[in-house]
């Protein structure tokens, strides 16, 4: 019987084309079915062939937030994997490869060593095409699990393509287990069966669910890494689900796109990454200016220009708080995880609705592409819909419709269009309450500040509407860690290893953005011994944004800007570093080349 503590890492290296996705995949479905918890990340570059794609697994019993510091096996499809990352493992570790083609080098001592004549055990000369299967039978042997199971998840993955297909595969993978058999160590440790079957998804799913269960009914796109997987769940489920996608020519069209559609009652969606919300960000602009609803996912990666598209980052918050010129009203909000991102989308419509403007989700890639465990009893399938003061009926009093009424709330009753007795004007210049536009020729001062404190009113209560933000970890701690969006995560985990080094921490995660919590934020973070604020970028986006809302200045800084995310040693090390020196700016070291 299991302790509790199986807490497994392994990892899938290859060049692109070489079908690493299809045994980490196998693998996903193997564990959540067995009721344990998932978490990977897939390193890769943006080339159909070649290259180099290190994908890690990590498997446990417990929640899994990060994808961890260690691995335990490594499955090296080609010898620049070999050559990488053989130098990661550490005793107790294993290294599968197929020695046709692939030498291993320098090794720690007790790393077990798992060579697999491929084209013998196949009887075959495509160990090209073999090798994965192959190693995927060898796999479930060192994990201590049976065959079955491997062969179970053939069968379905590969029914489409016929029976001859299946057996086939079927076969390789029983040469490679049968093989491991004979020849290898499985580990100390079985893989142990967790509670009740899980389901996995992506960040991008989620996302894309969290919208489909928001009753949004009109999704465009231009495909975006790493924003892409939103589209794609989107056009494969929106005939089931009575959505309208459609994939348009360039992101202003996207933009401007979904403002039309939200205009017409529905609830419109986009996502993209950095460059394709700049060119959103006039739209985004218009529908502050219309009041008209709708969200924005802005998926960051790697920039400026162009960037690294396949990189993490958390570098666009400054462009989200700029987007578009002026003064106006929107929501900002950057989910910690998958099943927060998937949450967090019904409810900023909803605010959204209720407040008649424009919100900004910011995932990243480390979240969006990541494949996560999921318990399916915590994802709610119906959230609480609420479409504000949506008029939807026509009326007959006679009164004139005042579609931008100046009230003492500043939220203006809402009409769709084509709805009797409620004529006006949408437009992206300043109007007044009958929607009349204030153009150059009919301008008036007076009207125009009316317009824009009528506007500003509508968030004078908008942060009660949200939760603040609150200190998680033990009180009078050491050291209070300062996170946004997907950090949560890994600072957790940062935190695990920080008490085992006798240093006591907590964290401050934040999510909401727009509007900030500033006086919870500042009460918080002034009661704390002393705070470090970790982050994806260089320049310390969060910080100036946290000093210029607080007036608070942090003990110190964890920064990383290489393009991979944080693992939890990198920010425990930085803590230790910067409590040793007084603070300043720490900048971990990547291990893990990719």
């Amino acid at each position: 019987m299991s302790d509790g503590n199986f807490d497994f890492a392994l990892a899938i290296g290859g060049e692109a084309g070489q079908g690493i996705a299809t045994p980490g995949d196998t693998l996903a479905r193997i564990v959540v079915r067995r009721g344990l918890h998932l978490s990977t990340y897939n390193a890769y570059q943006s080339i159909i062939r070649g290259g180099h794609i290190f994908l890690t697994v990590r498997i446990a019993e417990r929640e899994v937030r990060s994808h961890g510091d260690k691995l335990d096996m490594l499955l090296a499809l080609n010898q620049d994997t070999m050559n990488r990352h053989l130098r990661l493992l550490g005793s107790g570790a294993a290294a599968l490869y197929n020695s046709d083609a692939i030498s291993p080098g320098d090794h720690a001592d007790g790393v077990q060593l798992c060579p697999l004549p491929v084209n013998d055990l196949t009887g075959s000369q495509r160990a090209g095409l073999n090798q994965n299967t192959v190693a995927l039978g060898a796999m479930m042997h060192l994990l201590g699990l049976d065959f079955e199971l491997l062969e179970t998840s053939i069968n379905q993955q590969f029914a489409r393509k016929g029976e001859d297909v299946v057996n086939e595969n079927v076969r390789v993978a029983l040469a490679g287990y049968t093989h491991a058999q004979e020849n290898f160590t499985p580990f100390p440790m079985p893989m142990p069966e967790g509670g009740e079957p899980l389901g996995v998804w992506s960040g991008n799913e989620a996302l894309a669910m969290g919208g489909a269960a928001a009753g949004v009914k009109f999704y465009a796109a231009y495909p975006m890494s790493p924003s892409t997987g939103v589209l794609h769940w989107m056009a494969q489920n929106a005939r089931n689900l009575g959505i309208m996608v459609r994939q348009v020519e360039d992101e202003i069209g996207v933009a401007n796109m979904v403002v039309g559609a939200a205009h017409t009652g529905a609830r419109a969606m986009c996502a993209t990454s950095g460059g394709g919300f700049a060119l959103m960000t006039e739209a985004i602009g218009a529908a502050a200016m219309m009041e008209i609803p709708c969200v924005f996912i802005n998926v960051q990666r790697a920039g400026p220009s162009t960037g690294v598209p396949t990189k993490t980052e958390q570098g666009d918050l400054w462009q989200a708080l700029g987007a578009s010129q002026g003064d106006f009203e929107r929501f900002i909000v950057s989910p910690k995880n998958a099943l927060d991102a998937y949450n967090t989308v019904p409810e900023l419509f909803n605010l959204a609705d209720k407040l008649q403007c424009p919100g900004i989700i910011l995932s990243d890639l480390l979240i969006s592409e990541g494949r996560y465990s999921v318990q399916p009893s915590d994802i709610d399938f119906y959230p609480v819909i609420d479409r504000g003061e949506l008029i939807t009926e026509g009326t007959s009093n006679g009164d004139a419709y005042l579609r931008y009424k100046d009230t003492p709330s500043g939220v203006s009753p809402r009409a769709v269009p084509g709805t009797e007795g409620h004529v006006h004007t949408v437009a992206t210049d300043e109007h007044d309450e009958d929607s009349m536009l204030l153009s150059d020729e009919f301008t008036n001062p007076h009207r125009r500040r009316a317009s824009v404190e009528k506007r500003a009113r509508k968030f004078d209560g908008a942060a009660s509407l949200i939760a603040p933000p609150e200190i998680e970890g033990p009180a009078n701690a050491e050291v209070t860690l300062v996170g946004w969006g997907s950090t949560a995560g890994v600072i957790d985990e940062a935190i695990e290893q920080l008490a085992e080094r006798g240093v006591t921490a907590n964290q401050l995660a934040i999510k909401w953005l727009l509007p900030f919590h500033s006086e919870e934020v500042t009460a918080a973070l002034t009661s704390a011994n002393r705070f470090i604020i970790v982050e994806n970028n260089y320049s310390g986006q969060f910080a100036r944004y946290l000093r210029g809302e607080t007036g608070l200045s942090a003990y110190g800084h964890i920064r990383k800007y290489d393009g991979e995310p944080f693992a939890p040693h990198h920010i425990a090390d930085g803590v230790q570093d910067l409590l040793g020196r007084d603070g300043g700016v720490f900048v971990p070291y990547q291990e893990v080349i990719v």
